[in-house]
């Protein structure tokens, strides 16, 4: 057949389809008399309902579906003859006028674009590299005791420290009135781990048990709690008790603790080391790729389907409410998320998605069984039984088509660092763990 496409704007096109109104005519007569066969009605036995009445019953429905499937295919088989890569769904309206015996429909819809990368040779990006320090581990380390530290209560005349835990009773008043989450009694929390506002902590630290002291503090301007982000309030202070912390040495016993077979510090280090550079490799790649997709949405040239980007703001705001009724918030499926918060997102998403797509296809860079496999064993190597986790993400196929995107990304990422100007540039770990 003659497909006719008219370019209407960027992107958008249109097809105009004609089918014969017998062909609709008779799928429907031929579906009602299926459906005859089978249906049940009231006064009648199955099989023997007079067709007038199935067609009474069931003719606009059928009529409905006969419609939306044989215009559907009439688009497919149009598009698929232009040679037509369709975005999102068309929008098809029937047109009034046909010729007798013919039903007329106007498809309007979104192709995708051709994607223009420009040369990648040209192409500053910084690449970095983090090494795992001596000081690294010993850092971890001292989490790994602080998380198995103990507590001794202190003498009556010792004064509280960084790292004590403290026992606490305070009550805060804004302009002489107490505000809500302002009082507590039996309130504990450790001196310097900066569980409270930095003032709060200055003004406990150095107080006795049995003392108490008055003390302004003012909230932040950005604090969390709006009725008294940016007000000083008073606060009266009484210490209950003050304990202080006792770390496990960094022995054999520590060692054992944390599952080292052999039961050595050396083992246990090079434990640490082994799942922080793990961990520091994995860092490293998502912000050299991060630089890479920069550098790539920078270099390509492309109109964005409207209705692709509009799926992608959905899909998203979709996820807000998910994510809102994870957290517990009533009625989340029916929280006023404005769509609007989520355009720039969704652009950058479909226009990286399209580029990333093109490179994929103009240089081979599918993902190879062998990466997969490769990826999947690095990603289980962390784990007690590594095997196990290998089969939970071979046994499901999204699992498995996640990790072929990731696969492809990186394979991405390779080739346009193969082909830009790369600056190597070291980080130090704190940095890139984001503790600096």
């Amino acid at each position: 057949m003659t497909v006719t496409v008219e370019t209407l704007e960027k992107l958008e096109r249109k097809i105009t389809l004609t089918l014969p109104a017998d062909v609709i005519q008779n799928e429907v007569a031929k579906r009602l008399k299926r459906l005859a066969r089978d249906v049940k009605m009231d006064g009648f036995r199955p099989g023997k309902v007079p067709m007038n009445v199935v067609a009474q019953r069931y003719g606009y429905s059928v009529h409905y579906e006969v419609m939306n499937d044989k215009v559907g295919e009439a688009f497919a088989n149009a598009a698929g003859e232009a040679k037509l890569r369709v975005a999102g769904q068309p929008q098809i309206t029937e047109k009034e006028g046909a010729p007798e015996g013919q039903l007329t429909f106007d498809a309007v819809f979104e192709v995708y674009p051709d994607v223009k990368i420009g040369d990648l040779s040209t192409a500053e990006i910084e690449k970095v590299s983090t090494e795992v320090s001596d000081a690294a581990i010993d850092r971890t380390l001292d989490i790994l005791r602080k998380q198995r530290r103990t507590f001794a209560q202190r003498a009556a005349d010792q004064a509280a420290a960084d790292g004590d835990r403290v026992t606490i009773d305070f009550a805060g008043k804004i302009d002489g009135e107490p505000f809500e989450g302002g009082k507590a009694e039996g309130f504990q929390f450790i001196v310097g781990d900066g569980q409270m506002l930095k003032e709060f902590e200055d003004a406990v630290r150095g107080m006795k048990s049995g003392e108490s002291k008055t003390f302004p503090l003012p909230f932040p301007a950005d604090y969390h709690g709006k009725d008294v982000a940016g007000k000083t309030a008073d606060f009266l202070v009484t210490v209950n008790k003050i304990e202080a912390a006792h770390l496990p040495e960094v022995d054999e016993a520590l060692a054992k603790s944390l599952g080292i077979a052999d039961g050595t510090v050396e083992a246990l280090r090079s434990d640490i080391k082994k799942n922080l550079e793990r961990e520091v490799k994995f860092r490293v790649q998502a912000r050299n790729k991060q630089a890479v997709m920069d550098a790539l949405v920078a270099k390509a040239e492309l109109d964005l389907p409207k209705s692709v980007v509009q799926s992608e703001v959905d899909r998203l705001v979709e996820g807000a409410r998910a994510d809102l009724k994870q957290r517990g918030i009533k009625d989340a499926e029916k929280a006023p998320i404005p769509a609007e918060l989520f355009q720039e997102q969704a652009e950058r998403r479909v226009r990286l998605g399209l580029v990333v797509a093109e490179l994929v296809r103009a240089h081979e860079l599918h993902a190879k069984p062998e990466q997969i496999k490769a990826h999947i064993e690095e990603l289980a190597s962390s784990y007690e039984k590594p095997a196990d986790v290998v089969r939970w993400y071979t046994s499901d196929n999204r699992r498995m088509a996640e990790v072929e995107a990731v696969v492809i990304e990186s394979n991405v990422t390779e080739f346009v660092l193969s082909k830009a100007k790369v600056t190597d540039k070291t980080v130090g770990f704190d940095e890139l763990m984001g503790q600096a």
